[in-house]
């Protein structure tokens, strides 16, 4: 199958018309993501990301459907309790963002979206609704950096999963500052622009250093890949494997990956990292593969005790541009 972006608009198109039809409890629908873009395809693939609406409280929160090995649906589902009053919206970090972010509505019953939307979207620019929405995952950033020091976070994937989880809720807190937050396969592609929107551009670099320690290439990342997959396909076979880590994403993750390999290792290095470390933590085994790539990112257990300052120092640092960005719109 060729596929264009009219071609997987039509498949959203045709998915929420199916959906509607099933479940007369959903009042609105929308399209969401990469596919608004007029590049949605990564490394020849992506997924549809598709909101359900419904009027009581939806059985699960996120479904993840395969349509090809290039093309899957994730679906969130939302009650509409989830969404009042529109205004708190305006400072919510991602349901808040992306609804302002010109989503395509695919069905909208009762004028539903059309007045949520136009609620949400009031004011939504200010500068008191923005540092709210980049604050919030600054804060959790900070959090977590303490728990990095709890007895609760026992193993070394545990301590990885968290440090990484404080880089990306660091990361967002600035890129917030100019837009949506940043989603995980272009995570570091976008980075460097948000840092620089909001005039700390060695806060790209900062994030480099605490994630590698040479500059990443094709020939260091290269023969990861097949263990990175083996590892993925784990925990992908275990009862309680996340949406996110379910097989039709496989593709998805591997071929940006591979994609980004010659001009933004970077990207496919925290590609990688991310989803690698979120499987060997939810399989409980510790992957030979795994440990040695954390070695030669002196990302391993007893070298990533000794980047807990360097990181303290990092979010030092992403604290320092909000106050600036919020006393330059004098907030």
């Amino acid at each position: 199958m060729r596929i264009t972006r009219e071609t997987l608009l039509k498949i959203a198109r045709e998915t929420a018309e199916k959906y509607s039809r099933r479940n007369r409890g959903l009042i609105c629908i929308y399209l969401t993501g990469s596919l608004l873009s007029e590049s949605p395809l990564l490394g020849g693939t992506t997924d549809i990301d598709l909101v359900f609406v419904h009027n009581t409280e939806p059985p699960f929160e996120r479904e993840v459907i395969r349509l090809t090995d290039e093309v899957h649906l994730d679906i969130a589902h939302y009650s509409q309790s989830f969404f009042y009053p529109p205004r708190n919206l305006r400072s919510s970090p991602w349901l808040g963002s992306f609804l302002h972010a010109n989503p395509m509505a695919l069905r909208d019953t009762g004028h539903w979206f059309e007045f949520t939307q136009a609620s949400a979207g009031a004011q939504f620019g200010m500068a008191e609704y923005v540092i709210q929405r980049a604050r919030q995952p600054a804060e959790a950033a900070r959090q977590g950096w303490f728990a990095l020091s709890s007895a609760d976070l026992e193993g070394h994937p545990a301590q990885l999963h968290q440090y990484l989880s404080v880089l990306e809720n660091a990361a967002n807190a600035v890129a917030l500052l100019s837009g949506v937050p940043l989603t995980e396969r272009r995570f570091l592609l976008h980075y460097s622009e948000r840092a620089e929107a909001a005039g700390r551009p060695g806060l790209y670099t900062g994030l480099l250093d605490l994630i590698q320690n040479e500059d990443t290439s094709r020939e260091m990342i290269e023969p990861w890949l097949h263990n990175w997959h083996g590892d993925l396909k784990i925990a992908a076979m275990s009862k309680d494997v996340p949406q996110r880590l379910s097989s039709p994403r496989f593709a998805y993750y591997e071929r940006a990956a591979a994609a980004m390999l010659d001009d933004h290792p970077q990207a496919a290095l925290w590609l990688v990292l991310r989803t690698w470390t979120r499987a060997v933590l939810l399989s409980k085994q510790v992957s030979p593969g795994w440990l040695e790539a954390c070695q030669q990112l002196s990302l391993d257990a007893d070298k990533l005790q000794k980047r807990h300052a360097a990181l303290d120092a990092y979010l030092d640092g992403v604290e320092e541009c909000l106050d600036e960005w919020a006393e330059t719109y004098g907030v």
